[in-house]
């Protein structure tokens, strides 16, 4: 349907593509637009949907029928010209449309986000090198024990000042902080693994990757705040500061967030790392369990990343 397909590369990791729809193929849409827009309009004397052309016509103007021929025509040509042309997307396309007329082709240019090229480090040596640093020993001293226990007292202590006996037992708590600081030294490996293989690997982050990456995190700190029972513009104005000034705050972790995404997705495909489907679907009842709002396709994605970079993890932990 489409012809005259030209591709360029643009900076940013997107790329413009330009090109036609014939007037014959562009002019198939004509009955499809002529009864859409028939069925949103009314005009007095004529039932909802059933104007003749030319009253039609008369009343919106040929310009609005080739305006809803063209949104009807690029909706199925901008798909076919992806599958085609192979074109790893990432979000919405940005569509201009170049030449709209009379008994004319139709022309438009698009410019679409890309997935980056990603020129991987190597992800093997980088682990090899960490995972060969010896390991921590670790061990919970009799002070961090007595400040666990007067944290959870404290906590436990009632309106009245009267404090409830604690459950738990300084075994139980010595157990507790023990696996705390294995998870927190394993946390701090996978940062030293994901910074060597980020500084040995070369593409170009997409402005859309940490846009979405900005807005997961201002739909986090939004929640916070509103847990603290605080409104969002006594926090702004408290702090002295707008949601733009703190958003650029937010940038540089966005941006290396969506870059080690990156990275890890290119590891799970070359290393061809899948999660069970089971897993995810148990992950996915246990969100949907405690957040009852939240949308079942939402928390299937989430669930799918969070185990899927778990696993990739995994991997390269295992690398000796």
């Amino acid at each position: 349907m489409y012809k005259d397909i030209k591709i360029k590369k643009l900076d940013g990791s997107k790329v413009e593509i330009v090109g036609s729809v014939a007037t014959k193929d562009f002019y198939s849409f004509r009955k499809q637009a002529l009864q859409n827009i028939n069925d949103e309009i009314t005009i007095d004397g004529f039932r909802k949907g059933k104007v003749p052309e030319a009253t039609l016509i008369s009343k919106v103007g040929e310009m609005s029928v080739l305006e809803e021929m063209a949104q009807l025509a690029l909706s199925k040509v901008y798909p076919e010209i992806i599958i085609k042309e192979k074109i790893d997307t990432l979000g919405r396309p940005e569509i201009n449309i170049t030449k709209l007329a009379l008994d004319n082709p139709l022309e438009f240019k698009m410019i679409v986000t890309v997935y980056p090229e990603i020129k991987l480090g190597d992800y093997k040596k980088a682990a090899k090198i960490e995972n060969e640093k010896p390991e921590e020993t670790f061990e919970v001293t009799d002070k961090e024990i007595s400040e666990a226990v007067e944290k959870i007292e404290k906590s436990h202590a009632d309106h009245t000042g009267h404090d409830h006996h604690s459950s738990e037992s300084k075994e139980e708590i010595k157990k507790y902080l023990l696996e705390n600081k294995k998870i927190n030294a394993q946390e701090k490996r996978r940062i030293a693994i994901s910074d060597a293989i980020l500084q040995s690997s070369v593409f170009e982050i997409p402005e859309l990757l940490i846009d979405s990456e900005t807005r997961r995190i201002e739909a986090q700190f939004n929640d916070d705040i509103s847990r603290m029972s605080v409104k969002i513009e006594d926090y702004l104005k408290h702090a002295k500061k707008s949601i733009e000034e703190i958003r650029d705050e937010w940038r540089p972790s966005s941006e290396k967030k969506a870059k080690l995404q990156l990275i890890l997705n290119e590891i799970v495909k070359l290393e061809k790392i899948n999660v069970d489907t089971k897993k995810i679907e148990e992950e996915v009842k246990h969100i949907l369990a405690h957040y009852k709002d939240a949308n079942q396709d939402h928390a299937y994605a989430y669930a799918e990343t969070v185990l899927t970079n778990e696993a990739a993890y995994v991997f390269l932990e295992s690398l000796k």
